[in-house]
């Protein structure tokens, strides 16, 4: 009996990423030390390591872009991590240097680089594609929303970063991290690892130190899932505390932008820089502080003290090769009550809650039908330049199906079609009734009513179980490193059996959930997790690059 092609594959990957592990997987997060002054690795540097660097003139922003461009090109052509690095990082982190000198810090990110996801608009000379060469050589009236506070804060927009192509929704059999525009992203912890998606690039990227940190965007889980199997932290923010103005859109509903970094504290500090109210994305208007809580502040050893921390459990289905997530997740539970909270165990939502969750056809609706009016009306109908003449979802299919790049059919259009086939956008009565069952589902059936009747701060979960409820309903979640599949894993392929989806090594994290705009109790706990596990550094990445500020400073 021969083997089947799959099979055979996971042989041919398990036997390179032994040989890859002891090629690249050398190397030292040890401090570097130059002419008697120590330099920190790029790879577990912080925000404040970064600035205090650049205060003491220790280097510059003009050497940290130099350093970071450097790791990208290393790693670039393995990983496909970075789809443009901006021609003008080198001048712009220039014209922050000069200002430093002068006196003027606009923030903790003052010449700090920033990766951000392709679907993220900017007006420069990068392009915004969503992975798709319909968007190539458009051009916006100005950046982004997120974009644009990012500057303002000081940060330097080192480039843009590949994603699962139209963030995850296209098709019914592509693969997380791959884009037409981009190719194929991969993994750092195993070879060919599945690198989850959508924000695919920028957790690869912030994972191995091609930058300090990243922004990603979620619908459901693009943040969370891609922060936890590279060993990140992830913010998911309340649709509405970040501006979604410019970015290429599923859903006004559930659509956010978000960090990825490996720490909270880092995390936290770029939430701060981007969130708050943008008058071109009407849904900010809903925060309801007009001076943001202190999200780095929030950062609390003690945070977890006192706190009511509940466990949905019909939430978790053991699916194969689970047991070490959720054996993870028991010991997790008893560091948090270490810490000084009461966990409340064994809490579920409701039949009905349940039932639509894994069976019920709302949010399929809802996302096809407010992709069909957003993609339109938020983004392609704002266009200064559009060289393909891309109008609608219709013209985006019709250009995807006889563009030879666009890998169509082998790659269908499944997603597109089923909206396009709904026969309705999200002006439609029918389209309200879905999204209120949604509302109805995750609310008060579901995790917010859970938060509500017992009195609790959060709500736990595997990262794996976390995204699908709070995206019903736009509410927070953080997720933090918890662990990782042991060395004696068995190989799990996607369904096109090329990406390692489970594998030695590959890790998973633990959620926080809150309701709406939570997000700084939700940072406190993550933080008090974090500093009493500090997961993240018992296993490396299998390939990294080898360039440092030392190696550039003075060079």
């Amino acid at each position: 009996m021969s083997a089947s092609p799959k099979s055979v594959l996971s042989l041919i990957v398990l036997a390179l990423a032994t040989i890859f592990t002891v090629v690249n997987g050398q190397y030292s997060c040890q401090t570097q030390i130059v002419n008697g002054k120590p330099f920190p690795s790029l790879i577990e540097v912080t925000t404040e390591e970064l600035a205090t660097g650049l205060e003491s003139g220790q280097f510059t922003s003009v050497d940290l872009v130099t350093a970071y461009i450097a790791r990208i090109n290393e790693v670039n052509a393995t990983l496909n991590v970075v789809t443009e690095i901006n021609p003008d990082a080198l001048s712009i982190a220039a014209e922050l240097d000069a200002e430093r000198a002068n006196g003027t810090v606009r923030g903790p990110l003052h010449g700090l680089p920033i990766l951000i996801k392709g679907n993220i608009g900017t007006l420069d000379k990068m392009n915004t594609t969503a992975g798709s060469f319909a968007l190539l050589g458009a051009t916006l009236p100005r950046d982004s929303g997120v974009a644009a506070k990012l500057r303002a804060a000081g940060a330097i927009i080192l480039g843009k970063t590949n994603l699962s192509q139209w963030a995850n929704f296209r098709s019914d059999n592509s693969t997380n991290g791959w884009s037409a525009y981009g190719g194929q992203t991969y993994g750092a912890y195993y070879y060919h690892q599945d690198p989850s998606g959508s924000s695919s690039g920028s957790g690869v990227g912030t994972s191995i130190g091609l930058a300090l940190a990243a922004l990603g965007t979620e619908t459901s889980g693009s943040i969370l899932s891609p922060s936890e199997v590279n060993n990140l932290v992830g913010i998911k923010p309340t649709v509405g505390l970040t501006s979604r103005a410019l970015v290429v859109p599923i859903s006004q509903r559930q659509d956010t932008v978000g960090p990825m970094a490996r720490t909270v504290k880092d995390a936290a500090y770029l939430l701060q820089a981007i969130a708050g109210k943008d008058p071109n994305d009407n849904y900010t208007s809903a925060i309801p502080f007009d001076t943001l809580p202190d999200y780095v502040g929030a950062c609390n050893f003690s945070g977890l003290m006192g706190k009511r921390i509940g466990i949905p459990r019909n939430v978790i289905y053991q699916e194969m090769g689970d047991g070490p997530v959720l054996a993870a997740f028991e010991a997790a539970i008893t560091v948090i009550q270490k810490a000084g909270a009461t966990v409340i165990d064994n809490l579920n939502i409701t039949a009905y809650a349940l039932d639509q969750y894994f069976n019920g056809n709302a949010s399929g609706i809802v996302l096809d039908a407010d992709f069909v009016s957003d993609l339109p009306g938020e983004y392609l109908s704002k266009l200064v330049t559009n060289p393909n003449n891309v109008h609608d979802l219709e013209d985006v299919r019709n250009f995807t199906q006889h563009f030879q790049q666009e890998d169509y059919p082998d790659r269908d259009t499944a997603v597109w079609d089923q909206s396009l086939a709904l026969g309705f956008n999200n002006t439609d009565p029918r389209f309200w009734a879905a999204y209120q069952i949604n509302l109805e589902t995750a609310g008060p059936q579901g995790i917010l009513g859970l938060i509500t009747n017992h009195s609790l701060d959060a709500l736990i979960l595997p990262t794996d179980f976390s995204p699908g409820l709070p995206a019903l309903v736009g509410t927070p979640a953080v997720t933090v490193p918890m662990g990782f599949y042991p060395s004696n894993t068995t190989l799990t392929m996607n369904m096109r059996g090329d990406l390692v989806e489970t594998g030695p090594n590959i890790p998973f994290g633990i959620s926080f959930i809150g309701t709406a705009f939570s997000e700084a109790s939700l940072i406190s706990y993550a933080y008090a997790f974090e500093q009493r596990t500090m997961v993240r550094n018992q296993v490396q990445p299998f390939i990294v690059p080898n360039t440092e500020l030392s190696n550039v400073v003075g060079a």
